[in-house]
């Protein structure tokens, strides 16, 4: 057997937790006068009226971009897709009426729920159609339905490309 460990006696006062009860309403107090008086040393920021910057590396939603005519620029390669670790886009393709245009996005969808906002969908789209610099955070929403972005949402935040379309110098 172990060696017996002498262990002292409690008294009431101790044993009814007070003494405990009065110190954490001691340090209750400390904080709270100290944080009502002195708020240089609050680390809290008042969201509505100050917000924090951004960090620069900051990605934000996605966008599609447009062609010189309005059209959208993915060709529906399913590039951005495949290289999406996370598997939240969604492309449904279909056939274009203009015969230079092989395939355009009939659907286009995004969770933002499960979107880990790497950028693999931007560097691997070869038309410059998808892009995540819009510096803008995603907002809450209240069902899960909302989180999910379609084609019009995403082209509406999308301006036109500066990048030549089919590799055209």
């Amino acid at each position: 057997m172990g060696k017996p460990v002498n262990r002292p006696e409690l008294d009431f006062s101790f044993k009814s937790y007070i003494p405990e009860i009065l110190r954490g309403i001691k340090v209750t107090n400390r904080h709270f006068w100290r944080n009502l008086v002195g708020q240089k040393d609050i680390v809290t920021v008042q969201y509505p009226e100050v917000k924090r910057p951004y960090p620069p590396r900051l990605r934000g939603r996605h966008r599609l971009m447009k062609r010189d005519d309005g059209q959208v620029r993915c060709v529906a390669c399913m590039l951005c897709a495949t290289a999406c670790p996370s598997n939240c886009i969604e492309i449904v393709a279909g056939e274009h009426e203009d015969k230079g245009i092989e395939k355009y996005p009939v659907s286009f969808k995004i969770d933002l729920l499960t979107c880990i906002f790497c950028g693999n969908c931007e560097e691997a789209c070869p038309c410059d159609a998808i892009r995540l610099d819009t510096g803008i955070h995603a907002p809450p929403f209240t069902t899960r339905e909302e989180h999910v972005v379609n084609k019009e949402h995403l082209l509406e935040r999308g301006g036109l490309s500066v990048a030549k379309q089919g590799g055209i110098l």
